[in-house]
């Protein structure tokens, strides 16, 4: 299975970017599902003015995002909190894109605060049905981001383990039930 975790943070110095490299690492050690990162700040996508609904119909530079995007079979959105909801990059990726049916969305937040984008959560509930996916309902809500996780995504805090291997378990599970439903549907 494909799974992309998409890094929603456009900050150069993103510190909830050590968060998806840290479940890149962890899923690729503890599972043989294929693990990627789609990071905002690589890609200078404009503002909406079309869906990338086939990579032939996609502009050449985004190309490869498109192939990803369309081949992954889940996703794990890993964002900041911004005034209350998810970061503007990430939803301005998520817009390029046709509605991706069936699909596990993992939900994972982190803030240099003590809610650790609690209500970012909220506003991802919201989003994912609307692009005709599957939210896990296991979260990984991460208060004080800057001080569990170093610059490369090493788990500095050990007691919160516990909340990442919950957060993992159930999205794969969800993500690994889906995915032999889709072929059925679709066939």
């Amino acid at each position: 299975m494909k799974i992309e975790i998409i890094s929603g943070s456009p900050r150069k110095n993103s510190i909830t970017n050590r968060l998806a490299l840290f479940l890149q690492q962890h899923l690729q050690k503890n599972t043989d599902h294929e693990i990627n990162i789609i990071d905002v700040r690589e890609w200078n996508l404009p503002l909406l003015n079309d869906v990338f609904s086939s990579v032939e119909n996609t502009p050449d530079a985004f190309k490869p995002l498109t192939e990803r995007m369309l081949a992954a079979n889940a996703f794990i959105l890993v964002t900041p909190e911004y005034n209350g909801s998810y970061s503007p990059a990430l939803q301005n990726l998520l817009d390029h894109f046709p509605k991706q049916a069936h699909k596990a969305f993992g939900i994972v937040t982190g803030s240099v605060g003590a809610m650790g984008g609690m209500r970012a959560t909220q506003q991802l509930l919201l989003l994912v049905p609307a692009l005709f996916g599957v939210a896990s309902p296991h979260m990984l809500v991460t208060p004080f981001v800057d001080k569990k996780f170093d610059a490369v995504g090493n788990l500095l805090d050990t007691s919160f383990q516990k909340s990442v291997d919950v957060f993992v378990k159930e999205f794969l599970w969800l993500a690994e039930t889906l995915e032999p439903e889709k072929q059925t549907v679709y066939n």
